[in-house]
């Protein structure tokens, strides 16, 4: 994992306490502490408490099921979820102890067993929490993540249920659900028990589908949106796919560089709302200060990058 205090300018390696050869799949930064993060990996979850510079091991008992996602309680900061390969894990006290949490998630699933890749904590109600499974759907607790429903598919087909990316849009509408797939973007209006798909332009004739992962919502606007678009995973090219009318028409920004790969995460931040990152898998790191109107491409690439994180200075 690296670090950058300046906006990409330089970047820090960060090699201890986590190991350099790990996989970072998942960081978040703390609601109401923007400069604490949690980082989940395939060893374990970690804390950081000065925007990334130094870390800690919260030791959590994960094992080897692997970190996919992690989020934070925007109402009580000591509860923390970690979605793992399968299922999750809770933490009550700020990562001093955990929780094994049993989702019910289908074993074995399409990709053999299911990934946790999303978890959100509803900020309406703190006890509802939503679960994005890679490949099993959507799941939802009512009581704070003791008991979960599984919501009706996506789609027919099962990797209809490939939920890659996950959000909540609050607006003067309503509340609306989006999941990312394979297949494109799905919306939900009525709390994840109906479904309408969008679909991306395909980039290649000869394509199945046009792949879509990771997504984002301005902060201060929930009228634009993000996605993560590319012709496959990891794939050879991608794009960054962009709404300003709360997804009823997309439109791809305008990159000065095309990706290498699939577009894969996002980063964005209340507190530097015009900001946005995005990453391709293969090491692409794209900056917009105006909102997504514009973007630059970092000089620093990377080989491989599973998640990027956004905090202020």
């Amino acid at each position: 994992m690296s670090c950058s205090p300046d906006g990409g300018e330089s970047w820090n390696r960060i090699r201890n306490p986590i190991p350099s050869e790990c996989n970072v799949r998942a960081l978040t930064v703390y609601p109401n502490e923007p400069h604490r993060l949690i980082a989940g990996t395939d060893v374990g979850i970690y804390r950081s408490d000065d925007n990334g510079a130094t870390w800690q091991d919260l030791e959590a008992p994960v094992g080897d099921l692997q970190v996919w996602s992690v989020t934070v309680d925007p109402e009580d900061s000591n509860v923390i979820f970690a979605g793992t390969r399968p299922d999750a894990f809770r933490s009550r006290d700020g990562g001093k102890t955990w929780d094994q949490l049993a989702l019910g998630v289908t074993l074995p699933c399409p990709v053999g067993i299911p990934r946790t890749t999303n978890m959100i904590v509803d900020p309406r109600d703190h006890r509802t929490v939503w679960a994005g499974i890679e490949v099993d759907g959507i799941y939802k607790s009512l009581d704070g993540g003791d008991n979960w429903i599984h919501l009706p598919d996506l789609g027919p087909d099962p990797f209809h249920g490939d939920i890659h990316g996950m959000t909540l849009r609050m607006s003067r509408e309503g509340t609306s659900v989006h999941a990312t797939t394979p297949f494109g973007i799905s919306t939900s209006t009525d709390e994840g028990e109906s479904w309408e798909l969008h679909e991306f332009p395909k980039f290649h004739e000869a394509d199945m589908r046009s792949y879509c992962r990771g997504m984002a919502i301005k902060p201060d606007n929930p009228q634009i949106m993000f996605v993560g678009n590319g012709d496959s995973i990891p794939g050879v090219t991608g794009v960054i796919q962009r709404t300003t009318d709360g997804g009823a028409t997309w439109q791809p920004a305008d990159l000065p560089v095309e990706p290498n790969s699939v577009v894969y995460w996002f980063g964005v931040h209340p507190d530097v709302q015009d900001v946005v990152v995005g990453a391709s898998l293969y090491g692409y790191v794209y900056v917009s200060e105006d909102g997504g109107n514009s973007w630059q491409k970092l000089q620093k690439e990377f080989g491989e990058i599973r998640s990027v994180a956004l905090t202020p200075n």
